[in-house]
């Protein structure tokens, strides 16, 4: 149903304007701090999440626009066919079951929360109809207008952080290149020693990336081209395949990149404290957007008092606190995915083999709108298991996914509306059964003075195979249910008076359930841990310090193996002498951190010559590979680098280490003393918008902010990935002071709005590149006071002046 606002009245009181909104119950106030954040006050549940939908949609209107088209599979009414693939996938992966069922899991009310939520987006989009002039630049830019919510847009998976699926296809790849033994001694699997023998009935020379086609353009990246837009604003020149590259926002969440599994967080108690009260601090890690792809929003009303951020285009708060206690998010890689393959009949293929018989494949037809090409049907096909990705007729196969997260509640973070109202641990650990996915180390710390660690995430259940290679789906490698919520590890108020996480393997020792085995390396979290652990009672600040982090492990483990070494000329000498005084510190004025991180770069390249022929390389680029497990093969070098181990790893490192001088030399020049590590040439922050490379200069300078220099890589605390222009990193940070809430502090890079005419839209770039917080104030006084602007939503009544003349119960 879609509610429409009535004739505006705006009065205009210094930063104050007023609304009358069909579909309210009663008035809201919606104040914006000076960093952009919405405080909601609302009197009924149902206005509250009303207001939030139409306040996210003021903010993030285009940004939702295309979380609409991605979620419904119609990005080719905008893009034409080459789009067309990824609407394909998205309709091929979208959930299929029942909706109310669905609705009621994230919460006791959640259909009434969601579509509240829905009815308050649609409001807003209402009003652009009537006064166009509140669309943002990007609809003028490609000459559209938003399209209505549904509740299946919000509890669409097709932003979540699924990833198995393309491992296994690497993996098999790997292991018909190398064999199952080779390909295990390359990855860093753990724990134990897991399987990578492939069935039989399995050909791992058909395993290929065309399998992911359709699953991987479902996630990919939104780019516009000049085609797509209006004359008035397209570009003339067309860009060529490097700018292409360059310039991506709505990234896709590249597996190889370790910023995407490279969040962090923790929790620490009162009596490791200077002030005497709990922190919690998370800083989960995304692709860089701009927009952000986090959204900062409080929400009071009965029942509801809640600030921290989430996803634009979902009701509540994923990573917060309420006024009894906080939590944070870190990705805890539950394997949720196979890939079955299938023999199919070669005297009908859609029918598959399964047991001792033949099963019929149910085909769904869908019509696509194709900008340029008018209408056109796909048959989507499916299996007992899920939706089948890829046919190949000529062998008699076909590939289908199993995913747990087209289960019943399964839409990502929708669940943490349980944990808005969580009071004590045992009341979070009752939402968190809730949490399919993404599968998360959830964290809390409450005014009790407990705190807590919680796994959640459906987990398939395998009895006698690992999930690591596709494997036939023939009925011989069937799930058997999901692990119990309750089996999941946990803590409580550990002994030491901290807990976190860093997406490392924290399964206890002598866990008996399989989970999964690929983890990120455990330096992050190594060096929470130095710092966590160094006795001295912590204070706010060093949670500051902490998140911004730029030591690096790796390095103070590799520079070692230096010394005593002789380079074969003076200028490698020189990046020698700088390596080995260093501090270990990825700091953008550092030139030593510019030499290291080249260096590392090389010495991977390297890795990968001595270990992986050509063809491997190309599956699993040798940048890719583990770094803790690079370290391992150097310090401890085997026969594998030649018959003299030793001698072959120290001629390797100096000429990686001469390689680095020689190119950094070519991109930063011969003076040694400008190679500082944060600059354009090097480590970087330069965000893309979506429409950029399609625009003319003039309104790509309104889109694109300008680069910032940056520190850090993917293996340091501040996550900043490996790329020389950041892809992925904590952009949204919280540092919550429990009890104390008006003390936390936080981050949301680029900002708020999504509108390039906002003055929220980038303003809070420059103080996060700099490492930089600012306060997340929630009481009512404390939001009074930093308060830049006020929108008073009021229903459409019959005395619309007397409601506006108070405001919403027990703000105040």
């Amino acid at each position: 149903m879609v509610f429409l606002l009535a004739a505006v009245s705006n009065i205009s009181r210094g930063a104050e304007e007023q609304l009358l909104t069909q579909g309210l119950d009663q008035p809201v106030e919606i104040l914006r701090d000076s960093w952009g954040i919405a405080h909601i006050y609302a009197r009924t549940e149902h206005d509250l999440f009303f207001a939030q939908g139409f306040n996210a949609a003021r903010d993030r209107l285009f940004q939702l626009e295309l979380w609409r088209r991605q979620a419904t599979g119609t990005m080719a009414e905008l893009r034409g066919p080459e789009a067309l693939q990824g609407d394909v996938g998205a309709r091929l992966l979208k959930f299929r079951g029942e909706m109310t069922k669905e609705l009621a899991h994230y919460h006791p009310r959640g259909a009434g929360i969601i579509t509240a939520f829905v009815e308050g987006i649609n409001a807003y989009i209402d009003l652009t109809i009537r006064e166009p002039e509140r669309l943002p630049l990007p609809f003028l830019i490609l000459g559209i207008t938003p399209g209505h919510w549904t509740p299946e847009v919000v509890v669409s998976r097709h932003n979540g952080l699924f990833r198995n699926a393309t491992q296994e296809v690497q993996f098999a790849q790997l292991v018909h290149l190398l064999g199952s033994d080779r390909t295990r001694a390359l990855l860093n699997l753990h724990p134990g020693q897991p399987d990578l023998i492939p069935d039989k009935a399995v050909d791992t020379a058909l395993i290929s990336r065309d399998i992911l086609e359709r699953y991987a353009a479902s996630r990919a990246g939104v780019q516009f081209a000049p085609k797509d837009v209006t004359p008035e604003f397209r570009r003339d020149d067309l860009p060529d395949e490097e700018e292409l590259s360059a310039t991506s926002s709505f990234l896709p969440e590249l597996e190889n990149d370790p910023g995407l599994l490279g969040s962090n967080n923790w929790a620490i108690a009162g009596n490791r404290t200077l002030s005497g009260r709990p922190l919690l601090a998370n800083d989960p890690h995304r692709s860089m957007q701009i927009p952000s792809l986090r959204y900062w929003v409080h929400l009071v009303g009965p029942g509801w008092d809640v600030i921290g951020g989430g996803e634009p285009a979902l009701p509540g708060v994923s990573i917060g606190h309420n006024r009894r206690g906080a939590w944070g998010l870190t990705i805890f890689p539950i394997d949720q995915e196979d890939l079955y393959v299938y023999e199919t009949n070669p005297n009908n293929p859609l029918q598959y083999r399964y047991g001792d018989g033949w099963e019929s494949m149910r085909v769904v037809p869908e019509i696509f709108t194709v900008k340029g090409e008018g209408e056109t049907t796909v048959d989507l096909k499916f299996t007992r298991h899920g939706p089948v990705l890829y046919e190949d007729p000529e062998h008699h196969r076909a590939y289908a996914l199993r995913a747990a997260w087209l289960e019943v509640g399964t839409a990502p973070y929708l669940a943490s509306l349980r944990m808005n109202q969580a009071a004590t641990w045992e009341e979070f650990r009752e939402a968190c059964r809730y949490s399919f996915t993404p599968s998360e180390n959830m964290i809390w710390a409450d005014v009790d003075g407990h705190i807590g660690w919680q796994a959640v995430g459906l987990a398939p259940i395998r009895r006698g195979w690992d999930g690591l290679l596709p494997v036939p789906g023939d009925g011989r490698y069937e799930w058997e249910g999901y692990l119990p919520a309750e089996e999941l590890p946990h803590r409580i108020d550990p002994p030491e008076g901290w807990l976190g996480s860093a997406n490392q393997d924290n399964l206890p020792p002598g866990y008996p359930h399989a989970i999964g085995f690929v983890w990120a390396d455990p330096f992050r979290f190594a060096r929470v841990a130095e710092v966590l652990n160094s006795g001295r009672l912590l204070a706010l600040g060093d949670m500051v310090q902490l998140q911004q982090d730029e030591l690096s492990i790796p390095a103070r483990l590799l520079i070692p193996l230096l010394r005593g070494l002789e380079p074969k000329d003076d200028r490698t000498r020189q990046g020698l002498d700088r390596l080995t005084s260093w501090d270990f510190v990825l700091d953008r004025d550092s030139i030593a951190a510019a030499i290291y991180v080249t260096w590392e770069k090389h010495l991977k390249d390297a890795v990968g010559q001595r270990f992986m022929h050509e063809e491997a390389r190309s599956v699993l680029p040798p940048r890719s590979i583990s770094t803790q497990k690079v370290i391992q093969w150097l310090t401890s070098p085997d026969g594998r680098l030649g018959p003299d181990p030793v001698a072959e790893r120290d001629a390797l490192l100096i000429d990686a280490l001469q390689q680095a001088q020689v190119e950094l030399t070519q991109r930063l020049g011969e003076d040694m003393s400008h190679w500082n590590y944060g600059q354009s040439q090097l480590k970087h922050i330069h965000l893309f918008h979506a429409l950029s490379e399609a625009v003319d200069d003039a309104t790509r300078a309104r889109l694109d902010p300008e680069p910032r220099p940056r520190g850090g890589n993917g293996s340091t605390v501040n996550n900043t990935s490996d790329a020389d222009n950041q892809a992925s990193g904590a952009s949204f940070r919280l540092i919550a002071v429990v009890g104390d809430w008006d003390r936390s502090l936080g981050t949301n890079a680029p900002g708020q709005s999504g509108d390039p005419s906002s003055p929220h839209y980038d303003d809070l770039l420059g103080p996060w590149s700099q490492g930089r917080t600012f306060p997340v104030i929630s009481s009512r006084s404390g939001v009074e006071k930093v308060t830049e602007t006020i929108l008073h939503l009021l229903p459409v009544t019959g005395d619309t002046q007397t409601d506006q003349a108070q405001p919403p119960d027990g703000t105040r």
